[in-house]
């Protein structure tokens, strides 16, 4: 009963239909005819069907695989060109009811540490975070109604939001909670919020209930439907995301790419993004006891696939993944990334030692945000710290129709130089800002917005230096 349209989570996200175009993609990794016909749609850079995907995903030619990653950067550069936005988590508390095998901060877990940051903790870790040259974050929190309740989540964004220091302000935070009703939604909604962030961990519903054997996450319908709730609430941007390692690869993907299409289905907008973690060694949790990891390889096709398929969606990556995974993946589609992040309960102000760590999981990636700065410009990334899009009402179909006509740099390019430029005036090392300067001077060259705004980006550069702040496009 598949039926990307309907609200129900077991027909928009079909066990059958999944197993079918698993089938018809094994039996077309090889057909030559087939995979250049999928190819030929791809390069209209419309996107493709899940199954279409899946059957690149599966793809066994060298010669056509070669193709599938040219395709994959030539989409990435049209729609989102050089430029990297940043972002940090923001854990407010790992106090959790539920059971889940694959998170240390499952309720049976007696050792570690559980923490719950006071709105004072929470002004010094944003202070801390701004000091870093931080302006978005993406707040996460465990599921506990009586230590996390949806008025705990709404005064921590008011904190969040309220606090200036010096030249720092964070002007946007995702939220990442446990999936909550309609009237949560709303509420979230009201305190504005930018995206609505929740991973599904796995969409198969039979390992799903396994792997989540106890609390409210264990309802595995409730769950997957939140995106329609946040939608129907009024969040018009939500992210979408697996847990890979958790179930087998080629499953997770066509079901990912299935739920992109229901959104567009049911509320013509598809996911403002798509994560893509893999799961990590934390407090309690062995990797190595889920058989269904993927190697580097693997998860360089799946990147490049999703982007193909979804050439709107922005694509992120987190410290999860070491410097050279993340250098790999940003050729084929990754167009935004954390640095500097800490995974635990108060991990920025005062971090705790490790012995008292309360960490969710290892991060690979550890340099300091600076460091990412000048890594990214030195690979020729342009660094951005944009928020423009939310704060000017450009989201959900709005921000789509725009992204999807690949006429967003006309916004995002000049707004990411402007950005850069804040970071390089309060935040960088010396050397980092000398070759930012460098940097910035070349992309003020080839900014293709038109001479009005690139009169205006250099009159924001000057006034950027003589201490204004906050100019957006």
């Amino acid at each position: 009963m598949y039926n990307p349209k309907s609200h129900k989570a077991e027909e928009f996200i079909s066990h059958e239909e999944i197993l079918e175009t698993l089938e018809y993609a094994q039996k077309n990794k090889n057909n030559v005819e087939l995979i250049d016909k999928i190819l030929s749609k791809a390069k209209q850079k419309k996107g493709l069907t899940h199954r279409e995907a899946a059957v690149l995903l599966d793809c066994e030619i060298e010669e056509k695989n070669k193709e599938i990653y040219e395709l994959a950067m030539e989409i990435k550069q049209d729609y989102y060109g050089n430029r990297i936005v940043l972002f940090a988590p923001l854990y407010l508390s790992n106090y959790c009811v539920n059971g889940c095998v694959y998170c240390p901060y499952h309720h049976q877990n007696k050792h570690i540490p559980r923490r719950k940051l006071t709105q004072e903790e929470i002004k010094n870790e944003v202070i801390a975070l701004q000091d870093m040259g931080h302006k978005r974050l993406a707040i996460e929190s465990g599921e506990d109604p009586v230590n996390n309740p949806i008025e705990y989540i709404l005064e921590s964004l008011k904190t969040i939001y309220s606090v200036k220091h010096k030249n720092g302000a964070i002007r946007r935070v995702n939220v990442n909670i446990a999936a909550t009703s309609v009237e949560n939604y709303k509420k979230l909604h009201e305190a504005g919020i930018g995206t609505y962030v929740l991973f599904q961990e796995t969409y198969n519903k039979e390992t799903y209930e396994r792997l989540h054997p106890t609390g409210p996450k264990h309802n595995y319908a409730y769950h997957t439907e939140a995106m329609d709730r946040a939608m129907e609430a009024g969040i018009d941007d939500v992210s979408l995301g697996v847990l890979f390692g958790l179930e087998l690869y080629r499953y997770e993907f066509t079901a990912l790419m299935m739920h992109a299409e229901h959104l567009e289905a049911a509320f013509g907008v598809g996911p403002h993004a798509i994560s893509v973690p893999r799961i990590k060694k934390a407090d309690d949790i062995d990797p190595s006891a889920f058989d269904n990891g993927i190697d580097d390889d693997t998860f360089a096709k799946i990147v490049a696939c999703i982007r193909i398929a979804t050439p709107y969606t922005g694509m992120i990556i987190s410290t999860r993944e070491s410097e050279a995974c993340r250098e790999r993946l940003l050729k084929l589609g990754i167009s935004q990334m954390s640095g500097g992040s800490k995974t635990s309960v108060g991990g920025y102000f005062n971090p705790m030692p490790d012995s008292e760590d309360s960490a969710q999981f290892d991060i690979s990636d550890r340099r300091p945000l600076d460091e990412v700065i000048k890594w990214l410009m030195e690979l020729g990334y342009l660094p951005s710290f944009c928020t423009a899009c939310y704060r000017a009402g450009r989201t959900g179909e709005r921000f789509m129709d725009v992204c999807k006509q690949q006429q967003i740099h006309n916004f995002c390019h000049p707004n990411a130089i402007i950005t850069l430029k804040e970071y390089l005036e309060d935040y960088a090392s010396e050397q980092t800002k000398s070759l930012g300067e460098k940097f910035i001077k070349h992309e003020m060259e080839i900014l293709e917005s038109g001479e009005k705004i690139k009169a205006a980006v250099a009159e924001d550069l000057v006034k950027i230096e003589h201490g204004e702040r906050d100019f957006r496009f």
